[in-house]
């Protein structure tokens, strides 16, 4: 069986090399696992780590987001973000497109291997199965036929023997015929297992193990290529998020360029902007003489200095970044907080006027309340099995009070910004204006739209110099785009196509100053016109 040995050995070869390809399918699973993980965990730190610094709702960081630097940092925290997206992406896509795909795909070619090697042991044990029975039909020829040679050589000398009998000689004759006769159906016998065993291992070296090599074969074929397509799946994974975390990358340099510090620089100012006046020079007290005559021309508007309005203070050292005159919550339960009168002028300005913003939104929900219960009590009414109109009063009651305090709340504020806003017409903006629905009057220049940061609300710009009456030179001229109504207190109406002359540029709040060949001036939105200014 020198043959059947050879052949085993290529089939424990075979065996050892198809066991050591599933093994490295299994660990290249394993490998990936342990990737999505890594990628899990990455992703997750990212999420964190944009959590732990991005500013808190109301906080200071918050509000501080209006400066360029700020909002670039908090871009960067939204790209990250937005990258730990794509990290998990690609631990997603890895185990449902590797891991789970190539677990599944083991376990069948783990299932159709051992198929195939029970084919193979199963042929193995029929051909020796076979094998033994030629085996034992040849020991049972060998064994009869020389027990016929011995019957034969018995009878031959039985006959031969002159004192035997006749009946001797042909018992011996009969028993050697008898041997002669087994012996030839154990050779026959013996023949036909032989053949038999011969067709039975030409089947098996020619067809069935060869068959089942092939089988194998084809076997590790696909799961070479199936692991090659899990190598090729492993970087088109990283390959198809590479664009997006490309524009995430390319969102992070463009926050950096983004930044603005002048533009900060002005933001900081406007937003923090006093409208105190600067104080005037001290004047020189000559102290040689019995008058003092600048004394008597104070009354002409001279400025008081720095000493005269610290007041009882004016024996100590007058500092412009005084830490110890910060507002504590102790302090600001002494002043009065809902008139914002504990604040610079500018400061206040803003703070009325965003109040008065939030005032009027709020009015407004309560308003399209009132004439939805309006109109539900009608519908009511028309049909009562839809419900009882008696039912709305305390809802309509409720809401007519809210609008009621909320009109209080919005005249109250407006004189305060009116008091807040200096004298004539030099007021930049008019208290709010509401139409016949309570809404707001969009073309009002002291109008906010809900989209613009109440830091950016329009400031009053007013002049305390009541001599300067004089007509200011035009600085250029502009044309109408659009029409404008002018319907609210400082503005001027125009028509699409209209030239007017522009008196006053725009600061930033919007808005520019402007008259017409017949004298009237007042406001327009700076983006309703185009302004060439004079060189």
């Amino acid at each position: 069986m020198d043959w059947g040995t050879e052949l085993w050995d290529q089939c424990d070869i075979i065996d050892k090399h198809t066991q050591s390809g599933l093994d490295l399918v299994e660990k290249y699973v394993k490998f990936v696992k342990e990737r999505t993980e890594i990628e899990q965990n990455y992703a997750k730190q990212l999420r964190n780590l944009t959590k732990k610094y991005s500013p808190k709702r109301g906080s200071k960081e918050e509000l501080e987001c209006r400066f360029s630097n700020h909002q670039a940092f908090l871009d960067i925290l939204n790209e990250m973000n937005d990258y730990a997206g794509q990290r998990e992406l690609i631990a997603e896509n890895m185990m449902i497109n590797i891991c789970i795909e190539l677990t599944k795909y083991l376990q069948e070619l783990k299932q159709e291997r051992k198929t195939h090697l029970s084919e193979a042991k199963k042929a193995q044990q029929s051909l020796e199965g076979t094998y033994k029975q030629l085996d034992n039909s040849k020991k049972r020829f060998e064994r009869e036929w020389r027990e016929a040679e011995k019957a034969a050589q018995y009878a031959e000398k039985t006959d031969q023997d002159l004192n035997a009998t006749k009946a001797d000689v042909e018992k011996a004759k009969q028993q050697a015929h008898m041997r002669t006769h087994i012996a030839e159906e154990c050779k026959n016998d013996y023949a036909l297992q032989l053949q038999k065993y011969n067709k039975e291992q030409n089947q098996f070296y020619f067809t069935d193990m060869p068959l089942i090599f092939s089988r194998l074969q084809d076997m590790d074929e696909r799961r070479i290529k199936k692991l090659a397509q899990g190598y090729i799946l492993f970087a088109d994974t990283e390959r198809q998020v590479m664009p997006i975390i490309g524009k995430c990358l390319e969102g992070i340099s463009r926050a950096g360029t983004n930044v603005n510090e002048k533009n900060d620089s002005v933001v900081l100012i406007e937003q923090h902007k006093s409208g105190f006046e600067r104080p005037g020079d001290v004047e020189f007290e000559d102290y040689s003489q019995g008058i003092n005559r600048a004394s008597s021309d104070s009354s002409l508007g001279t400025p008081k200095g720095p000493l005269e309005l610290l007041g009882k203070n004016r024996n100590k050292t007058f500092r412009l970044f005084n830490k110890k005159s910060k507002f504590t919550p102790e302090k600001l339960t002494s002043v009065d907080t809902e008139g914002f009168t504990h604040l610079p002028p500018e400061q206040r300005r803003k703070r009325l006027q965003q109040k008065i913003d939030d005032i009027s939104k709020e009015l407004q929900k309560e308003m399209d309340q009132s004439e939805a219960l309006g109109k539900m009590k009608d519908v009511y009414e028309k049909n009562p099995q839809m419900g009882d109109p008696a039912s709305l009063a305390p809802q309509i009651t409720q809401t007519a009070q809210n609008m009621e305090r909320l009109r209080g709340e919005l005249n109250k504020y407006e004189s305060w910004l009116a008091e807040a806003g200096g004298r004539g017409d030099s007021i930049r903006y008019s208290t709010h204006s509401l139409n016949n629905n309570g809404a707001h009057n969009p073309n009002s220049p002291g109008a906010i739209s809900d989209d613009t940061d109440s830091s950016q609300a329009i400031y009053t710009e007013f002049d305390d110099d009541f001599e300067e009456e004089e007509v200011a030179a035009p600085i250029g001229q502009c044309t109408a785009l659009y029409n404008f109504p002018g319907s609210s207190e400082g503005t001027i109406s125009m028509q699409e196509g209209e030239v007017l002359s522009v008196v006053e540029e725009d600061k930033g709040d919007g808005w520019t100053r402007v008259r017409r060949n017949n004298g009237d001036e007042g406001y327009i939105p700076t983006s309703y016109a185009t302004i060439t200014l004079n060189k």
